[in-house]
């Protein structure tokens, strides 16, 4: 029973439930604490978001950890294979943790609290997450055991493997988990978009890992699904709570962890094709403002604020996205069947 898609399925709409019943609860929680969103300067038609509560990325978290815990506990203590997906769950605390301390120190530093120099700055968040990928490349490429996809790159289209040294496999997969987790963390802008687009991601490597026989892998994804569809529940629009880096920065680096261990990491970007653009938007925004002396290539950057600035409404632009983010997944997971 506990070997196949159906079963992964159903633990995904277990994480469902268990979200949404105590998403109300969590939200009370967050208000009463004053763990406010501040809203970044220059967007005002999101003025009147100021002060929803953040942090909202545990409501995804928690249940993901438990159910796979739970699953696995026996399996993780028998097998190599058991213990595999200990891996992304360390990559998903890993870099909770350090979205946490910066949506902890934000939120203080706007009620007053914090002391002048508190909290992580960007190279120390950097720091913080090169370390994390790091270790978990390191484990995956040079463990005894070994892992099924470790220093190999699977090209699409040709179905064909090739071996590569684990020291060039490890800054790979370290600028993959890195490059991820602030792709997605660009990507919640908007009500609803972060959440959508990493759910249609993870059901698209769910499937992957499926055909590949990954059964720990696939519970793993599709409890992300359903733990992403139950945080939507109170961050569709008009937004109850809001993701925070610890969410959105444990999603990215998680997403890229799976894909690397499905071996299909060179279709990520057209899987993942939104947080994609969102983070070469960025980019491209600082080095065409540096080379060009203060002009700027787009209205806003992350991408998604373009089109806000363009006129497009913010659900508009979920909706859109996010059918761009499906088709692209889809894409994807037919680029791996060939």
């Amino acid at each position: 029973m506990g070997n196949g898609l159906p079963f992964a399925l159903t633990v995904g709409a277990l994480a469902f439930l268990l979200g949404v019943i105590w998403g109300g609860p969590l939200v009370e929680i967050l208000r009463r604490l004053r763990a406010g969103k501040q809203i970044r300067e220059g967007l005002k038609q999101h003025e009147h978001k100021a002060g929803t509560p953040t942090m909202g990325g545990i409501l995804i978290l928690l249940p993901t950890l438990a159910i796979t815990a739970a699953l696995n506990l026996v399996n993780v203590i028998r097998t190599v294979t058991g213990a595999s997906i200990l891996l992304p769950l360390v990559v998903m605390i890993g870099f909770a943790a350090l979205g946490a301390v910066d949506d902890w120190q934000g939120f203080r530093r706007a009620r007053g609290t914090a002391r002048q120099g508190e909290g992580l700055t960007p190279r120390q968040k950097m720091i913080g997450q090169v370390f994390i990928a790091g270790v978990v490349a390191v484990v995956f490429a040079f463990y005894e055991g070994g892992f099924q996809f470790a220093n190999v790159i699977v090209l699409p289209l040709i179905n064909a493997q090739i071996s590569i040294s684990p020291f060039l496999f490890v800054p790979i997969m370290v600028f993959l988990i890195v490059a991820m987790s602030n792709a997605v963390n660009f990507t919640d802008g908007l009500d609803g978009l972060a959440g959508i687009i990493t759910a249609s991601a993870f059901a698209a490597y769910g499937i992957i890992a499926y055909l590949q026989g990954q059964i720990f892998l696939v519970q793993l994804c599709f409890i992300l699904v359903g733990a992403c569809f139950a945080f939507l529940w109170y961050n569709a629009h008009p937004a109850q709570m809001f993701m925070g880096d610890i969410g959105s920065m444990a999603l990215g680096a998680t997403l890229a962890t799976v894909a690397i261990m499905t071996g299909q990491w060179l279709l990520l970007p057209i899987i993942a094709v939104v947080p994609v653009a969102e983070a070469v938007s960025v980019v491209l925004q600082i080095v065409y403002f540096k080379a060009t002396k203060g002009q700027r290539l787009f209205k806003m950057s992350p991408l998604h604020h373009h089109f806000e600035l363009v006129g497009w409404s913010e659900t508009q632009i979920v909706q859109r996205f996010w059918l761009v983010g499906l088709l692209s997944a889809m894409i994807g997971v037919a680029l791996a069947l060939l």
